[in-house]
């Protein structure tokens, strides 16, 4: 009897969080807020999870919201991002340079004012792929529990300012990007779709690739869709589904617990985001004076914050969405390769705090 209120508790509970959710969702929809089916059922989950709620999605569940993502980048940029990477390659990397040294000038302060350990702040600090850095974390000596608080900390103001950023730049309404190829979604075209979403997404966790689930999809949509092989087509229903998973994913993760651990470090904590966040965004001021790209491009590619949820972003609005993702994604590669020895010389170029 009490496994079954237990389930019962569990299902009240994710139909609570799924009527707020949409609730809150609708409001910032017809306010034209960017990116609203993310944004609502983000905070949403984040109130359930700090208050106990004790519910999450599995990571099947987030690993199939980002193949969604994927797709959709797919039929907005097709083949585009090799040609960006091609024509503006050496500012491209210029651009995730200086976003990763920002990541790393923020985690060597935290160090040095004492706010958390070394390995610990090179990780939080770093500027993507939240879940590949707190899966990593760990195995470098990293507290998973701050680093996870750190990243997604970050994600959440990342995805608020990208969105006010959006809003107040867009005089359109700022919606939430349609179905891929919402003009013509047939049953042929979207199980075709959800055909490379799996197949994309099974190759390149194979491969180990990093955010494999997104981007396997995303690059084999898009060089299929290029090519004129396939038809990438979502029907609205799924990707609004994506959205909030991706949202609840995050916001989930938000315990009572995690909370308490972080209390101390709080203040710190938001500092360094909002600290990453205006380096990251001064840099993109220069851009739009040395490349011809709006400030809102400049902005969404030098975020740093997920790659899913900056895509969900950009391909909703005129941004040069190419740019913007092929940033993203490059970013997330070399972040993955430089957090190791980033970790390794911030330890040991600040000394750490005696017993």
């Amino acid at each position: 009897m009490s496994q079954f209120r237990l389930h019962l508790r569990t299902l009240a509970l994710w139909a609570a969080l799924v009527a707020v959710s949409a609730l809150f969702a609708y409001g910032l929809y017809q306010a034209q807020f960017p990116a609203a089916l993310l944004v609502g059922p983000m905070l949403t989950a984040i109130a359930f999870g700090v208050g106990g709620a004790g519910i999450g999605v599995p990571r099947s569940g987030f690993m199939a919201a980002q193949a969604m993502i994927g797709c959709l980048v797919a039929h907005a940029v097709t083949g585009s991002i090799v040609e960006t990477l091609r024509a503006d390659g050496l500012v491209i990397v210029a651009v995730v340079l200086v976003t990763v040294l920002a990541g790393g000038a923020v985690g060597w302060a935290l160090t040095r004012m004492r706010v958390l350990p070394g390995t610990t702040a090179a990780w939080g600090s770093s500027p993507g792929g939240a879940a590949a850095m707190v899966a990593m974390s760990e195995q470098f000596g990293a507290d998973p529990r701050l680093v996870a608080f750190m990243q997604y900390v970050r994600v959440v103001a990342v995805v608020l300012t990208a969105s006010l950023v959006t809003r107040l730049l867009v005089s359109a309404p700022g919606t939430s990007p349609g179905p891929a190829g919402a003009e013509g979604v047939g049953l042929l075209a979207t199980l075709g779709t959800l055909a490379i979403a799996a197949v994309g997404a099974a190759a390149a966790l194979a491969l180990r690739l990093p955010a494999g689930a997104l981007i396997g999809p995303m690059v084999l949509g898009a060089a299929l869709h290029a090519t004129g092989l396939a038809t990438m087509a979502l029907p609205a229903p799924l990707l609004d589904l994506a959205y909030a998973g991706i949202g609840w994913y995050v916001g989930l993760r938000f315990t009572r617990e995690t909370l308490g651990v972080t209390l101390r470090a709080l203040p710190g904590i938001l500092v360094a985001t909002f600290a990453v966040i205006l380096l990251c965004g001064g840099w993109a001021w220069a851009l739009t004076h040395i490349l011809a790209i709006d400030f809102l491009t400049a902005f969404l590619a030098t975020s740093p914050g997920g790659l899913d949820s900056v895509a969900i972003i950009a391909v909703g609005t005129h941004a040069d969405v190419s740019f913007v993702l092929a940033v993203q994604t490059l970013r997330l590669f070399v972040v993955l390769v430089t957090g190791p020895l980033l970790a390794k010389w911030i330890t040991r170029a600040v000394p750490e705090r005696s017993a």
